[in-house]
């Protein structure tokens, strides 16, 4: 009856079962008696409750379906009840043709199912297959986590907490805590039966000493605290929710909570209670009474009643008529009517933060089909929140936002595109990641890198990392790609032997849909060929490669200023030796160039012409041009192939320099950089500022008198 599905994410370990065929017998859900629409308050009507929880603003009930079975369900309650959405498919508990079934344990109802919410929208059980038990922790309506927990018998869920739970066994004696994470390594412990809970990666476990408990951290597995609550007996259960930790002494004995924050303990009365955030919640079953104890102050304030729920014919109804939401939210309970109630506690919350967090690794590649194509990462919050997630590019433009909830987990999903459905330029990004309470207006913000890879290039970028690189050809004839670490210098090189004299190299644009840029090269006879990109490698003459006709000696710069056509791929300008006029050839996306076009007329007095990339941050690519006065003018691209009219950035600049290159990016700032060589060998660098200037030059280089050529 089951088939294996995969989990969510890079580097899964564990496999999810999951029903497909059971799933369709749920259909029609949305008519099943008692749903209730979105914009419904409570209470929620239903045709009879065999087990329930509430956890992260999700309620999960067990529920005969229109087709007859049971089902367990769930329902996402705003704070309060005001909404209550429709009830969707958790998976099937009834008897399969097999006999294996849902453990089921007597109730009111007859026999419920105990369920576990873990407050991600998940949910545990137990499942029985000829008299064995395996715990489930259900992700969706028909898959779920359980595929390496041992079969046992007297299974019993202790406490879940996002994607970690602990259970007991009778038959082996021991306690298991596991999670369903699939980016860290295995948390899986198997240890004697003892108190135990667990908030985010904390599991906090009763000693043998009086009075005492230790917080074991689940990724390090080693114990990090140990804290005296100040109990007077070796404690028998331990509910943790955020700064508090329940305690009692048994079923009628002592009971307290320790305030961890204010290092003390509060006394509070015994009987099956459930813990939410700053309260607890009792059923006085002689009274027929939920009871709620406010504890938030430091002093356990009256109990006072909040719900009549009858006294029925069970010692202990927690999860069977009535349960609580630990993360920050309300109560919830069943009554004689059937009907499920939603009461607020009416307790201050603690302000919204996070509990734990499992994020992807810092980088995206997105050229890499096996796997690593999406960035993924959850934060389990202390109580249900709206969030947005915002990536921006290193030049701090938002290029993708993400936006989910209300839910206690934020589960965010980046498939590496921008919000046009583009690639990202390569290099580093940043993300900021702001949830917003459901209840009470509290805000988390926390925020990172990712390093993304196969994505667009940058200007003058052969390596892949949005970084520039500088081509060299030398006497010997190696035409040399120098790359850079983003510091401002070049750091390491690669070069491919054979090239003739006077070659000229021209680092452009991806001129298809590799998203690696191509190289350009003139050869001495006038040819101009396309290398494919290498995204990094060198080339050789023989290296894969297309003509693009021949002639192209009748221009004296060949150069690559960006895009100035508003296509997003790179274009080509060249200057006519004859007459100075400067034609674009703008690149089809399909390895040609289209024909030229003139857009310029008789720049002679120009002794230098740069295509420079980006340098006021429009997105169009740019020129510098240098007057034989020493003047050194930029001319903006547009997005319909011409020049805005110059802008002086310097006067009486250059006279020393043979050479200039608009670089791109080498200090890792995400502004175009300025390379140059005077006559004695020198490399210097400028700075650009992404206003269209740049800064005073800086000498990264000597010695480089030797290259014939440098691009």
């Amino acid at each position: 009856m089951a088939r294996l599905a995969f989990p969510r994410g890079r580097g899964a370990r564990r496999r999810v079962a999951a029903l497909a065929a059971l799933t369709v017998v749920a259909a029609g859900l949305g008519t099943m008696p008692g749903a209730v629409a979105a914009d419904a308050p409570a209470p929620i009507a239903t045709n009879g409750v065999w087990g329930i929880d509430f956890a992260g603003g999700v309620l999960n009930t067990v529920e005969v379906a229109p087709s007859g079975p049971q089902f367990a369900f769930a329902r996402q309650v705003s704070p309060g009840g005001a909404t209550v959405g429709a009830p969707t498919s958790m998976g099937y508990v009834d008897t399969l043709a097999t006999g294996a079934h849902a453990k089921r344990v007597p109730c009111d109802a007859g026999s419920c199912v105990l369920l576990r919410a873990t407050g991600n929208g998940h949910m545990g059980r137990f499942f029985v297959n000829n008299g064995r038990e395996t715990a489930q922790i259900w992700l969706t309506g028909n898959s779920y986590h359980s595929s390496d927990e041992p079969a046992v018998t007297g299974g019993q869920f202790v406490d879940a907490t996002g994607r970690y739970f602990v259970y007991n066994a009778a038959s082996t004696g021991k306690q298991y805590i596991d999670d369903v994470g699939v980016r860290r390594s295995d948390v899986r412990m198997t240890r004697s039966i003892t108190a135990a809970s667990v908030w985010g990666s904390g599991l906090w476990t009763a000693s043998s000493t009086t009075g005492a408990v230790t917080a074991i951290d689940l990724e390090q597995k080693k114990v990090v605290q140990t804290v005296a609550t100040g109990a007077p007996c070796v404690i028998k259960e331990l509910q943790t929710v955020s700064r508090w930790i329940y305690w009692n002494c048994g079923p009628s004995g002592a009971a307290g909570v320790y305030d961890r924050t204010a290092k003390k303990s509060v006394t509070v009365p015994s009987g099956p209670a459930l813990v939410g955030d700053g309260y607890l919640v009792r059923h006085d079953r002689t009274a027929g009474k939920l009871l709620l104890t406010d504890f938030h102050t430091g002093k356990a304030a009256p109990p006072r009643e909040i719900a009549d729920l009858p006294a029925g014919g069970t010692a202990d109804q927690r999860r069977l008529t009535w349960a609580v939401d630990k993360f920050g939210g309300d109560i919830a309970y069943v009554g004689p009517d059937k009907s499920i109630r939603i009461v607020e506690s009416g307790v201050p919350a603690q302000p919204l933060a996070k509990i734990e967090s499992d994020l992807n690794d810092g980088y995206i590649d997105l050229k890499n089909s096996g796997g690593g194509q999406n960035w993924e990462s959850t934060w389990q919050l202390n109580a249900p929140a709206t969030w947005t997630f915002v990536v921006k590019d290193i030049r701090g433009r938002a290029i993708r936002t993400l936006s989910g909830g209300p839910g206690a987990e934020v589960g965010v999903n980046w498939d590496g595109r921008t919000d046009k459905g583009g690639y990202p330029t390569n290099g580093v990004h940043t993300w900021t990641l702001t949830a917003r309470a459901a209840k009470g207006g509290g805000t988390y913000t926390t925020s990172g890198k990712i390093s993304v890879s196969g994505g667009v290039q940058g200007h003058h970028d052969q390596g892949g990392y949005d970084f520039g690189e500088l081509v060299t050809l030398n006497s010997a004839g190696a035409l040399t790609l120098h790359y850079t670490e983003g510091k401002g210098k070049f750091d390491w090189k690669r070069s491919g032997s054979g090239w003739p004299k006077g070659t000229v190299a021209v680092p452009f644009g991806d001129m298809g849909s590799d998203r690696c840029s191509e190289m350009l090269v003139r050869m001495p006879n006038g040819e101009l060929r396309r290398y494919a990109g290498k995204c990094g490698a060198p080339y050789t003459p023989n290296s894969s490669h297309t003509s693009l006709g021949t002639g192209w000696n009748a221009y004296n710069v060949l150069t690559a200023p960006g895009d100035l056509t508003g296509d997003g791929r790179t274009d080509l300008l060249a200057r006519k030796a004859s007459t100075g006029d400067i034609y674009l050839f703008a690149n089809d996306g399909h390895g040609k160039l289209k024909a030229g076009v003139k857009i310029r007329s008789a720049w002679t007095a120009y002794t230098k012409i740069v295509g420079a990339g980006d340098l006021n941050g429009d997105g169009y690519g740019d020129v510098l041009a240098r007057h034989k006065d020493g003047t050194l003018y930029r001319y903006d691209g547009t997005a319909t192939g011409k020049l805005k009219e110059r802008v002086k950035v310097f006067s009486a600049w250059g006279a020393s320099y043979n050479t200039i290159v608009g670089v791109g990016d080498i200090t890792g700032d995400g502004k175009a950089d300025l390379v140059e060589r005077d006559s004695s060998g020198n490399l210097y660098r400028n700075n650009g500022n992404g206003k269209g200037s740049f800064g005073s030059r800086t000498k990264i280089a000597t010695g480089w008198q030797g290259y014939k050529g440098i691009f």
